[in-house]
């Protein structure tokens, strides 16, 4: 799993929004749970919740790598 949204349910909960709220809003129970686990999403989806939090993509998720990148030779 190399994306991590953990910086987004931060957000949210900052926002005092819960997951409950984001359904009522129109998220599908499946894009929250893709969410939660790191898996992959569409960027319609960051770019919804960009727009919701008035924040960038990196404001909300944070790559790292499964494995440990090795250094390209010059």
């Amino acid at each position: 799993m190399p994306f991590i949204y953990d910086k987004l349910f931060a957000k949210l909960k900052e926002k005092g929004l819960s997951t409950y709220q984001l359904r009522q809003k129109g998220v599908s129970p499946t894009i929250i749970n893709k969410l939660v686990h790191g898996q992959n999403v569409n960027t319609s989806t960051l770019e919804y919740f960009c727009n919701l939090l008035n924040c960038q993509p990196g404001d909300i998720m944070e790559y790292i790598p499964d494995t440990p990148q090795n250094p390209i030779d010059p």
